[in-house]
């Protein structure tokens, strides 16, 4: 009827929601690709595929509309460049290329560690140049693309027999606990009870560094001989702290979301279900990796828990996607 708006949103609409995403958006390919590793892990192999195609077709949007704001809006790209959010980008970016090595695409695995490698000294030195007192949970997302490049590139060094890959890897997996500790220095505490999700990644971060340890770990091989009797010593133990700690601030800010509940939709809920699922990945892979056996019980436990976190997530960021289409929809 003339007059009458339409119920479908038109390109107009879509371009304009798209430019309203913030960075932080990349923690939901972030998810994605994890759960994926991880139900690969469980022999979920198709379910984790799906998973894969969710997570490259996310990818895809991000990479983009990184390329579209670099080429365009150069101002945009340098202010959000800045943000601790930009480094979602390195992160999502490994997180991908480790699934794609697991199913045996090392060609491209090695593209994405490359792009990857690439990318995090460019974004990494303008984030902490920013940064102030205070910061909300994506503070960490330093430590969580820096190990994420140690994890891919343990993967890489295990599936291709490369030991200066997996030294790199190791240097980084250090280097990574540095930033950690340095973003908690910086961290509110207060956000374990105020954060709108992305508080979570303080324990996240952990999670994918103790990732990172057991995937160095296992790397090693009687042809690479990459670690002695006592480097594998201190990668273990350091491996099984980085997996307690982690194991503390779940239980932490699981209980502060109980006694504080936020409910609503927010798009650094994503950064929630992130450190759900690498934490689930982190202690499945530590079970195999260490020969750990009785902890592949509670990893699959939490591997389940971060999917109906996904779907719930999932659920609420599509009802706001629409919502958020029709209010730029033409009248």
């Amino acid at each position: 009827m003339p007059g009458s708006s339409s119920p479908v949103p038109d390109r107009s609409a879509l371009l304009v929601w798209w430019a309203r995403r913030p960075p932080a958006a990349g923690a939901a390919v972030m998810a994605t690709g994890i759960l994926s590793v991880g139900l690969q892990l469980t022999g979920h192999e198709t379910v984790s595929r799906i998973a894969l195609v969710l997570t490259c077709v996310g990818w895809l949007g991000l990479a983009a509309d990184f390329a579209a704001r670099l080429l365009w809006d150069r101002e945009r790209w340098l202010a959000e460049a800045g943000t601790p959010g930009s480094l979602a980008a390195v992160a999502a970016t490994t997180v991908l290329g480790t699934r794609f090595s697991v199913l045996g695409r090392q060609t491209l695995a090695e593209a994405l560690l490359a792009l990857a490698a690439v990318l995090w000294p460019v974004l990494l030195v303008d984030v902490v140049r920013h940064w102030r007192r205070r910061m909300p949970g994506a503070v960490f997302l330093c430590c969580v693309a820096t190990q994420g490049l140690a994890v891919l590139g343990a993967v890489l060094a295990a599936a291709e027999s490369t030991a200066w890959l997996a030294h790199t890897a190791l240097v980084l997996f250090w280097l990574g606990l540095v930033l950690y500790g340095l973003a908690f220095a910086r961290f509110d505490l207060r956000q374990v009870v105020e954060g709108a999700g992305d508080q979570w990644v303080a324990g996240g971060a952990l999670s994918i560094s103790a990732l990172a340890g057991a995937r160095l770990v296992a790397a090693d091989s009687p042809s690479l001989y990459l670690w002695s009797g006592d480097d594998r010593g201190v990668l273990r133990t350091v491996t099984f702290a980085l997996l307690a700690l982690d194991a503390a601030w779940y239980a932490v800010l699981l209980v502060a979301e109980v006694m504080r509940p936020r409910p609503g939709y927010d798009v650094r809920r994503w950064a929630t279900v992130f450190p759900m699922g690498m934490t689930a990945t982190a202690v499945l892979s530590v079970a195999a990796a260490l020969h750990v056996p009785w902890l592949r019980g509670p990893g699959q436990v939490l591997l389940w828990i971060a999917v109906a976190a996904w779907l719930a997530v999932a659920a609420q960021s599509l009802a706001a996607a629409l919502a958020g289409l029709r209010s730029t929809a033409p009248r």
